[in-house]
């Protein structure tokens, strides 16, 4: 094993001083051939002739070949030795070698370019990014001559020749270099791509060298509004409504400016405009300021106009619809319900009270002049809330008492007189001395829900019916009614056909569902079998879905080169809520090789919403797929309206595999991972060795011995 690992190493030893192989020069070596050493003396040409093609004295046989002449000057053949021995480098002898081998050679130009490609900076539309430079260097043996400076392609308008040393004319010699240093400006969002080509004499005629840039849009405001139309309601001529106003928010990342606000439309004059919203005033990004609008109409009829607000914003000009009715002075009084039913009472027994509403649904105050019972005794005012007058949307109360004092049916009236037309409630109701119901609701009415988005649903309402008489009751009917009915829900225990014994009660749950805007109302109406009726007024207002008022941070972001099926990079957008109103997202939409990234410091899974003044981060991974450009967006949409996009931009990468490389020299492996072939090869070599050492040494030392 001692004699292995030895010749091993001796055989490594002899590699490790095996000179590095020379790129041999042909041009260098006619230079030599035809004028002698560079320190002086007899050329080759004057024993071989002008050219090594003519084989003057056999000297083809050098043709590749430095062995050869280093041996004829080892040799002295023909007195070379003495002419040349020590006056030539081995490189040198190489180079005149390759002569030899190649006596047509010439000298020619060759250019390449470093970077031969140019990525810019993400630049905002309009202004500049750094300067970027490549250098064209001659890698020849003869002068480079530089012709014209061109830029090409799609986006070239957007590149420069801003400096550098190239310029059309220069001569570069041999191993020298100059540059060429490029501007970009972008005029447009996205990727922007072109090509800067360098004319020149070496093989090809020109050198291109690839450009590429992001145009970042440039920061826009964008108006935001609280609502998009105002509805003045039923108003009366000659007189000027109550002020409406309407929120502009600017959602965007430069300031607002108002070139205009006016009103158009058929009825412009009827309205007058006022607030903070000005021409001379900008709203600063994330900043709002009001509109406020009166109408005062003249003549009956309906009105309308529109509001437009025109600015410097990205979604442009934004009207918002005005309109309304007016009519003559109209005194109008309504009663609910507009028949009492007390069905059958038990004589004797405490009086059975119902409640009628009385409201104005006049364009002008109401004046009551009397509200009084006529007909049967035993009905009767038990109280009352109205007074002598009654403001126009506004309601009072009159409870009556039903008392019976002998069997049979009872009638009376109810009688309102005022500035309206008169208004009369039957009194129905029958006395009996046998065992009855006694039915009441926990309350009268009106109920009166919140105001509730448009879709949403408010607080349930429960009201008790309760049997108080001496027999069970059934609920023969038990409905809503009016116009908007199908806005409110019922549920609960009671419902129709539904017994309650007596001294029992059950549940009448009401819920409000508005399927528009605006002022909505119903009306209960439950009926026994005894005859009894009672009727609830509902009411509640529909609020439209408030347009969300959203801003994302940045607005465009480049995400310069990824390497595909490389480590995906990731930006964060932060998503700010500036308005007064929960947001709701319902969407992010991706186009390109672009995705939303899970991360628990984001925000949550979309659909998700987003509380006044609350943000939150969207995280985005660029995955490309393929070389080149890769331009997408993310486009937002949430609940009430309103789209919110980002530009993206990015470049995918695809790594080259590199061939292996013979670094060693000499023929050496250079792994460097312990698995050298070499070394192995080396191994057999060496049993090779020693084998062949046995046979011959063997047999030689037997001769010897004898």
């Amino acid at each position: 094993m001692i004699g292995l690992h030895r010749s091993v190493y001796t055989v490594l030893a002899a590699l490790a001083f095996v000179p590095a192989v020379h790129a041999a020069d042909a041009l260098n070596g006619k230079n030599l051939y035809l004028n002698g050493p560079t320190g002086g003396g007899t050329s080759c040409a004057s024993c071989h002739g002008p050219s090594p093609a003519a084989n003057v004295n056999g000297i083809l046989a050098a043709a590749n070949k430095p062995d050869v002449i280093s041996s004829a000057f080892s040799a002295n053949k023909g007195g070379m030795g003495t002419l040349f021995n020590g006056k030539f480098t081995t490189a040198e002898i190489a180079d005149l070698a390759a002569f030899i081998g190649n006596p047509t050679v010439t000298a020619a130009p060759a250019a390449a370019v470093n970077p031969a490609s140019l990525s810019f900076a993400a630049t905002t539309i309009g202004q500049s990014a750094s300067p970027l430079a490549t250098t064209l260097s001659n890698t020849g043996n003869a002068a480079l001559n530089v012709g014209t400076l061109t830029l090409s392609g799609a986006a070239a308008g957007d590149y420069a020749v801003s400096g550098g040393t190239c310029a059309n004319g220069t001569s570069l010699a041999a191993g020298t270099s100059c540059t060429v240093q490029v501007a970009f400006k972008p005029t447009a969002s996205g990727a922007r791509g072109a090509s800067l080509v360098i004319a020149h004499n070496a093989t090809g005629g020109s050198s291109t060298v690839a450009l590429s840039g992001t145009g970042n849009a440039v920061a826009q405001a964008t108006v935001a509004l609280s609502a998009n139309a105002l509805d003045f309601g039923a108003l009366v001529a000659g007189t000027a409504s109550p002020a409406k106003s309407i929120t502009v928010n600017n959602t965007g990342q430069a300031a607002l400016t108002f070139s205009s606000i006016t009103v158009g439309g058929a009825n412009a004059g009827v309205f007058t405009l006022g607030g903070t919203c000005a021409t001379g005033t900008s709203v600063p990004a994330g900043g709002s300021c009001t509109v406020t609008v009166t109408a005062n109409p003249s003549a009956n009829g309906a009105f309308s106009g529109n509001l437009s607000l025109a600015s410097n914003a990205s979604n442009g000009a934004v009207t918002v619809a005005l309109s309304g009715t007016v009519s003559a002075a109209a005194p109008a009084v309504t009663a609910n319900p507009s028949a009492v039913a007390f069905g059958t009472q038990t004589i004797g027994a405490p009086a059975a009270t119902q409640t009628v509403t009385l409201a104005n649904t006049g364009n002008v105050a109401l004046t009551l002049n009397g509200i009084a019972v006529s007909g049967a005794s035993t009905v009767t005012i038990a109280n009352k809330t109205c007074g002598t007058t009654l403001a126009v949307g506004a309601n009072c109360t009159v409870t009556l008492a039903f008392a019976p004092t002998a069997s049979g049916a009872a009638a009376a009236t109810l009688a309102v007189t005022s500035n309206a037309a008169p208004l009369q409630v039957s009194i129905s109701g029958t006395g009996t001395t046998a065992p009855a119901a006694k039915p009441a609701l926990s309350e009268a009415g009106p109920v009166a829900f919140a105001d509730t988005q448009v879709g949403k649903s408010a607080a349930t309402h429960t009201i008790t019916l309760s049997n108080g008489g001496t027999a069970a009751l059934k609920v023969s009917s038990l409905v809503l009614d009016g116009a908007q009915a199908s806005d409110f829900v019922l549920g609960g225990t009671c419902a129709t056909n539904v017994s309650v014994a007596a001294s029992s009660s059950c549940t009448i749950d009401v819920g409000f569902k508005p399927t528009a805007a605006g002022q909505r109302a119903a009306t209960l109406v439950l009926m026994t079998d005894a005859g009894n009726q009672f009727t609830v007024a509902l009411s509640g207002t529909g609020v439209a879905v408030p347009v969300p008022m959203l801003t994302v941070n940045p607005q465009s972001f480049d995400f310069g080169v990824a390497d595909v099926n490389g480590t995906s990079p990731t930006h964060r957008f932060t998503l700010t809520n500036t308005g007064a109103n929960a947001a709701t997202v319902t969407a992010a939409t991706f186009t390109g090789p672009y995705a939303l990234q899970a991360d628990t410091g984001a925000c949550a899974a979309v659909p998700f919403t987003l509380q006044p003044g609350a943000s939150c981060d969207l995280v985005v991974r660029f995955t490309p797929v393929g070389a080149g450009d890769a331009a997408g967006s993310l486009a937002l949409a949430a609940d009430g309206g309103g789209a919110w996009n980002v530009a993206l931009t990015g470049k995918g990468n695809v790594q080259t595999v590199q061939a292996p490389q013979n670094a060693g020299g000499g023929g050496c492996s250079s792994i460097k991972d312990g698995n050298d072939p070499v070394l192995a090869l080396l191994v057999v070599l060496s049993f090779g060795v020693l084998g062949w050492r046995r046979l011959v040494v063997k047999p030689w030392r037997k001769e010897v011995s004898k």
